[in-house]
C-alpha cells in the first residue's frame, strides 16, 4: 500500500475546499457559539505530547466548560482514573482541540487553541460541588472556533439508533480480557453505585 506523502497529490484527490468551510471559522466566541457551548454537557479534549496523541471524553451535569470571555474557556478536571495523559500533554505541549456535542443535534462545534493548567485555589473553588473541587482547571485560549457539518453524525445515526448494550463489550469484559480471573459481571453490576461518590 503506497502512502500519500505529497500535498499536491492529496489536494488533487479532493479538490478545492467548500467556500463556507473556510469562511465559517471565527477567532472569538460569537453569541451563537456561546449558546451552543453553554448547552453542551459533553466534549472530547484532544492533546498531543512526546508519547503521541490523546483524546479524552469530558462531561458534566452542567455546561462542560465555563465561558470566561470571548476567547477563554475553563474546563475543570474532575476525578478520573489519574492517568492524567491529557494533563501531561498540556504541560509539555499546549496545543489542544475540543469537540462539543449536544444530544440530538447533528452538528459538532470545534475549538482549536492552546491551554495551561492551574491549581489556583480561587479557580478550583469556583467549581466546588458537593464539598469537592477539581484538582486542576484547564484554561483554554480559543484560537479558532467553527461548526462541523452534520454528515458524520448523519451517516452514523448517532442519536437515532437503538441501545447497543449486549452487542458491545462492557468495561468489566475489557478488563477480564487482560486479567482472566477478573470478576467482570460483579464489576459491571456495581459500577454505577461505585461511581456515584466519585463523580466530582
Amino acid at each position: 500500500m503506497r502512502p500519500i506523502t505529497d500535498m499536491s497529490e492529496l489536494e488533487t484527490l479532493y479538490g478545492a475546499a467548500v467556500r463556507v468551510a473556510l469562511t465559517k471559522v471565527r477567532t472569538r466566541l460569537s453569541r451563537l457559539y456561546r449558546q451552543w457551548i453553554e448547552t453542551s454537557r459533553f466534549c472530547v479534549l484532544s492533546t498531543v505530547g512526546p508519547e503521541g496523541t490523546d483524546a479524552s471524553p469530558r462531561g458534566d451535569e452542567d455546561p462542560v466548560v465555563r465561558i470566561v470571555d470571548d476567547s477563554t474557556l475553563w474546563l475543570p478536571d474532575w476525578r478520573g482514573n489519574n492517568r492524567i495523559d491529557s494533563l501531561r500533554n498540556i504541560v509539555r505541549d499546549n496545543r489542544v482541540s475540543l469537540m462539543f456535542m449536544v444530544p440530538g443535534c447533528q452538528n459538532v462545534v470545534r475549538v482549536n487553541g492552546t491551554a495551561i493548567l492551574t491549581a489556583d485555589p480561587q479557580a478550583r473553588a469556583s467549581f466546588e460541588r458537593k464539598g469537592k473541587q477539581p484538582a486542576t482547571v484547564i484554561v483554554i485560549s480559543v484560537g479558532e472556533i467553527y461548526f462541523q457539518c452534520a454528515k458524520a453524525l448523519m451517516r452514523s445515526g448517532l442519536w437515532v439508533r437503538g441501545d447497543e448494550s449486549g452487542l458491545v463489550p462492557t468495561a468489566g469484559q475489557f478488563i477480564r480480557e487482560q486479567d482472566e480471573g477478573f470478576a467482570a459481571e460483579e464489576y459491571d453490576a456495581g459500577y454505577a453505585e461505585y461511581a456515584k461518590p466519585r463523580m466530582w
